[in-house]
């Protein structure tokens, strides 16, 4: 299997246009134009009847205390956990290729909706809606597509895996608003192949992202 993306190259810079944030001199970030990168796939396994596309960020700190605090940073040796940004199932493999800005063109306050999205897909649940949660301006369900918004006082840069699966189903078995884990879960016995490519992004002026 292969998968590119005019966005960025394996382990390579991750293009602003599709962050959720863009470094700001003065306020540090502001919100970036958040489309999705385009992707185009080949070589897939023989019987594939369905794809699904999920992307983490693979370096979100463990503990929340110094995010985007002035005067702190986030050591690099802080444990790290993943963090969901997209999850879009029953992509059928004919339909040609994900065009940058088909699945997400902005950002959307309170989220975009779903689960149904773009070509007969489903979207889940991303992680901005964690993220988010109490927060009267913004709060609400983010499904489909939410671009790059690392801490920006992290020492690291971070890391985002857009990970391609074929399946031999045509609809993945999941139902309802699901999230990545429990389309993870229920992939399980169903994958004839994977590939995974990786951006790299950061908003701290002082990482080489």
């Amino acid at each position: 299997m292969k998968l590119t993306s005019s966005c960025f190259g394996d382990n390579q810079a991750i293009a602003v246009e599709c962050a959720f944030c863009a470094p700001d001199a003065k306020t540090h970030v502001t919100l970036s134009q958040n489309l999705n990168p385009d992707f185009a796939w080949s070589d897939l396994p023989a019987g594939t009847r369905s794809l699904a596309l999920i992307c983490h960020d693979r370096d979100v700190p463990s503990k929340p205390d110094d995010v985007n605090q002035e005067g702190r940073s986030i050591a690099a040796s802080l444990p790290r956990i993943d963090f969901f940004h997209w999850v879009v199932v029953d992509i059928d493999p004919a339909s040609g290729p994900i065009k940058k800005g088909e699945f997400s063109n902005r950002v959307t306050p309170k989220g975009k909706g779903g689960p149904v999205g773009p070509r007969g897909t489903r979207q889940g649940i991303n992680d901005f809606s964690a993220w988010f949660a109490g927060d009267k301006d913004m709060g609400g369900d983010y499904f489909g597509y939410d671009g790059p918004c690392p801490p920006w006082n992290d020492t690291i840069v971070h890391h985002y895996v857009f990970t391609l699966y074929a399946l031999d189903v045509d609809k993945c078995p999941v139902q309802g608003n699901f999230k990545g884990p429990e389309v993870i879960a229920a992939m399980q016995g169903h994958v004839l192949g994977s590939v995974a490519l990786t951006g790299v992004y950061s908003l701290n002026p002082s990482v080489r992202a």
